[in-house]
């Protein structure tokens, strides 16, 4: 009998530990930024609070630097389950849903802590709900780096100015269109190649934020800013969908809740950085012009003419951009 009992109480310890073995995971994240981007580091973070909040049974392994492809790659992972996790650009989402799009409206949003507010807010909550039936990802929340700029191998004092200018960009539609209206010429490139493309000519001007400007000198290659903050530049943290339905209730509220919390560093993180980041580059030997929203007036107005009617979320994420605006 007590044999029996023992077997008994063996087996029971088995199968528990085979339970919890084959819950344990050792997930994937990708992103497209270099090690030492906050966007990496963040989710070097997440990785760590994620594992000593599973008691170390899940684990997160972060490949930075588009280590598993560009963003249009990884998303095709993400979908298939061969990829866990991702901190993606709203780029190649608003490439899948147009209504993303209007994240990216030129002066949506005044600065960075304005940009930051609206991400946080329920409007742009309701652009995640679309994504598990339209892309089969789960949005957990959202990050960003800092407004978008102009910097330029040559002065640009008038919109007139970019006319022909090869000008590199994130590859997605809506800043495709927004630059194509100014008379640039729009041209999609990895973060990583945009150095040397500077260097030996092959694009006169990029689209980019203070932060990459500094954190990868790109200010050696093109020494005229255009300080404009014409457009923010969300990221959103996502769960493949397969992946999603494999986990536990517990496990998704573990993964939602710590996951959201790093997005939330992200936010407050360039909200903290981004006037001292400006500070370090207007000290910078480089020739500096601002705009407002008037110097691209012209390209703004082609630009709602196409991404109005593509985006009807643009109306409400507005109206709240406004509502922020006054509080």
């Amino acid at each position: 009998m007590r044999l029996k009992t023992l077997t008994l109480a063996v087996t029971a310890t088995a199968l528990a530990t085979a339970s919890v073995t084959a819950s344990a995971r050792d997930f994937r994240l990708g992103l497209i930024t270099p090690a030492q981007h906050m966007w990496s580091t963040e989710a070097v973070a997440f990785a760590e609070t994620l594992n000593e909040r599973s008691d170390g049974e899940h684990s997160v392994s972060v490949f930075p630097a588009q280590q598993l492809g560009n963003e249009a790659q990884m998303v095709q992972q993400l979908q298939t389950g061969a990829l866990d996790m991702a901190f993606l650009t709203i780029a190649e989402i608003s490439n899948r849903i147009p209504d993303f799009g209007a994240l990216y409206a030129p002066y949506l949003v005044d600065d960075v802590n304005h940009a930051a507010d609206l991400l946080r807010s329920d409007a742009a909550a309701e652009l995640l709900d679309l994504m598990p039936q339209q892309v089969g990802l789960v949005g957990v929340g959202y990050g960003m780096v800092g407004m978008r700029q102009v910097l330029s191998r040559d002065p640009i004092t008038s919109v007139d100015d970019m006319d022909g200018q090869r000008l590199r960009i994130t590859p997605f539609e809506p800043i495709r269109d927004f630059y194509t209206a100014t008379g640039a010429a729009p041209e999609p490139m990895p973060l990583l190649e945009v150095y040397d493309a500077l260097a030996n000519g092959q694009v006169d001007a990029i689209d980019m934020d203070f932060d990459s400007i500094l954190i990868l000198k790109f200010y050696e290659q093109a020494e005229n800013l255009l300080i404009s903050n014409h457009m923010m530049f969300p990221m959103v943290g996502v769960v493949s969908g397969r992946v999603w339905r494999e986990l536990s209730a517990e496990d998704r509220e573990l993964i939602d809740t710590t996951m959201a919390e790093h997005l939330e560093n992200v936010l407050a993180g360039f909200e903290a950085v981004d006037a001292e980041q400006e500070e370090t580059i207007r000290e910078l030997d480089i020739n500096i012009v601002e705009a407002d929203a008037e110097f691209f007036s012209e390209a703004i107005a082609e630009w709602e003419s196409i991404w109005a009617p593509k985006a009807p979320m643009l109306e409400t994420l507005r109206a709240e951009a406004d509502r922020l605006r006054e509080d």
